[in-house]
């Protein structure tokens, strides 16, 4: 049996994978698959893979190269969701901001630097014709910390996946003012290339066995109410999420690589290019 540490979100986009390993279909390949949640995001994500706290990390697309790009030894191995990620722009509920437009030059909430939370901010500047430059932010850590920096002042918005944050909306902890899309397939899997290089059968073994589970997830009975009932969601808002939301069982692509680097590369987010062998495992 072979161990493999892997890292994720706590959220509904992972629930293949607690199925899959809690109905032991990655040990019947001889993968002793041992998954952590991290709710810090992709940040934590990316400093787990350079320390090699976890050997796998299913990871936000842009903040994955990002860090590839910054030295991460660890390379993009499949697509993991194909559908963008809808961040919902959030504020205190009872804060004066009523539309968008009043975030401009304000203080972003972050889970931390080089997350999604913050790439997302800059993006959202771009979209919005702001000043990128004109960006601050206020590191929180998790979903728990932007709620009291919000609530005490110390930011002005939190950028979040709007399902997952749909319920501190709907108790009135937070108001969305709207979404920002990701303009690229939002969830990969990336693998430190130690194993890349010494057992990629393993790795191969990992992928065929998550794609068999991702294929025919959305048509398995019921799993509405067991996402509503797991992550503590509205039905109707879970049916709506899995509507929008496409597992992938496809390659990264160079194609995809570029569209996400050259954004970052001209935000500044990224000081140069990288090559696609550097970045994925073709």
């Amino acid at each position: 049996m072979k161990t493999i540490k892997i890292a994720g979100v706590p959220e509904h986009f992972n629930l293949p994978w607690y199925k899959a390993i809690s109905e032991g279909l990655f040990s019947a390949k001889g993968l002793d698959l041992q998954w952590t949640d991290v709710p810090e995001g992709t940040g934590k994500m990316c400093q787990m893979l350079r320390d090699g706290d976890t050997d796998v990390a299913v990871i936000l697309t842009e903040g994955i190269i990002k860090d590839i790009i910054a030295g991460n030894p660890s390379r993009i191995v499949q697509i993991y969701v194909q559908s963008p990620l809808i961040w919902g722009i959030h504020v205190a509920y009872g804060s004066d901001f009523q539309c968008i437009t009043q975030l401009e030059g304000k203080k972003a909430a972050i889970s931390r630097p080089g997350s999604g939370s913050q790439l997302m901010a800059y993006v959202n500047a771009d979209q919005r014709g702001w000043d990128p430059e004109s960006l601050t932010f206020e590191t929180v850590h998790t979903i728990y910390g932007a709620v009291e920096a919000l609530k005490d002042g110390r930011a002005d918005y939190f950028m979040w996946e709007r399902f997952m944050t749909k319920p501190l909306v709907d108790n009135g902890t937070f108001r969305r003012l709207g979404d920002c899309p990701t303009p690229w397939p939002c969830f990969v899997i990336a693998v430190r290339e130690e194993w890349l290089e010494n057992d990629p059968d393993a790795i191969c073994t990992l992928l065929a066995t998550i794609n068999d589970v991702t294929k025919t997830f959305k048509e398995i009975p019921g799993i509405d109410e067991l996402l509503a009932e797991r992550f503590h969601q509205k039905i109707e808002d879970i049916r709506e999420w899995l509507s929008l939301t496409q597992w992938s069982q496809k390659p990264f692509t160079e194609e995809m690589l570029n569209n996400v680097q050259i954004k970052l590369w001209k935000l500044s987010v990224v000081p140069e290019l990288g090559t696609f062998t550097k970045i994925a495992w073709p």
